[in-house]
């Protein structure tokens, strides 16, 4: 029996034998308290109000599973995009997180070979612009300063290459998951056009980088983004991690012919404190019989890292697929 971090070799191969479905986020043990991650997010903190390293405020209420940023026409960072270098400091990632790795290495030293060790990079290049800027300002940016909307996302390009060059250097990562949701369940948030005249190069600049250096590149977007799907796996992808059930996952795996996986198709609609085991198992084995048979698929749920927002949820998730698995044998 291949070992979880085998079986997920094997089933990013294009002609790779794994003995069974990838399972969630088994095969991976994240690294944690890297100095990045602590120095970018550490103000996220229940109960708090707060502003981040670019300026944005950050909401999180004692009730709310996460952190929101807030941005207004009032507070957004950037008042004036066609001015934004005299409103954006981008942070200095060398100067703050060059020391302070002990902790992370010591943790990235306790994983154990049979899993692939991996660090988790939120907030990507499209969701730092929307905290930059409201929702409509960075959509219409597109189009009103296209040349000032290439220079800053060429600067956050550049200060997240920063950031994984950290990472690479202190911890070498088996894998790094890097977040960036380019839409809705539903569609883009953009043309497809205009996410290959904005998105495309600086990701196969971050992408190029990680596998020059041997990282495996997960992306993680929990969104509709079928129509791009060949791109990204041009630019380096090797993982499509979240891709919802309202993509064309059969379809997408016959279009990409192993060139790369899709981690998900689970919806998470089942992520609520009222879930019944009976509901949850009903909706892994949907996605199963829909999704099972196909090569370069691992079932999971969406969200970008291991575990869910209700507890009970996801051991029964993992439970259901090792079932499956079972019945594999």
């Amino acid at each position: 029996m291949l070992t979880p971090k085998e079986n997920f070799l094997e089933t990013l191969k294009k002609d790779g034998r794994p003995d069974r479905l990838v399972n969630c986020f088994t095969a991976f043990k994240t690294i944690g308290q890297d100095p990045c991650f602590i120095y970018t997010r550490g103000n996220r903190i229940r109960g708090t109000e707060s502003t981040d390293r670019w300026g944005t405020h950050i909401s999180f209420p004692e009730d709310a599973p996460a952190a929101i940023p807030i941005v207004t026409p009032e507070n957004q960072v950037i008042q004036d995009l066609e001015y934004w270098k005299d409103y954006v400091k981008v942070p200095d990632l060398r100067l703050h997180c060059s020391e302070g790795w002990e902790n992370a290495k010591k943790n990235k030293a306790a994983i154990s070979d049979e899993y692939l060790s991996m660090t988790v990079m939120g907030t990507g290049i499209f969701e730092q612009l929307h905290m930059l800027l409201t929702f409509e300002d960075t959509l219409t940016g597109f189009l009103i300063y296209p040349d000032e909307m290439h220079e800053l996302i060429d600067a956050i390009c550049d200060y997240r290459l920063e950031y994984m060059k950290l990472i690479v250097e202190n911890l070498h990562p088996d894998a790094i998951m890097s977040h960036d949701d380019f839409g809705s369940e539903r569609s883009l948030f953009m043309s497809p056009e205009t996410w290959r005249e904005f998105f495309k190069e600086p990701y196969r600049k971050l992408y190029t980088y990680l596998h020059d250096n041997d990282v495996i590149v997960i992306h993680h977007a929990d969104c509709f983004c079928e129509n791009i799907a060949e791109d990204m796996a041009e630019i380096g992808v090797q993982a499509w991690q979240g891709v919802t059930p309202m993509n064309d996952i059969r379809g997408l795996t016959e279009r990409l012919e192993g060139r790369m996986a899709l981690m998900g198709g689970i919806s998470s609609v089942i992520d609520r404190a009222d879930a019944s085991e009976e509901e949850i198992r009903t909706e892994v084995r949907r996605c199963l019989n829909a999704y099972g048979d196909l090569k370069h698929f691992m079932p999971g749920y969406t969200y970008g890292g291991p575990g869910m927002i209700f507890p009970h949820v996801e051991p029964v998730i993992i439970d259901e697929i090792d079932q499956w698995n079972s019945g594999l044998k």
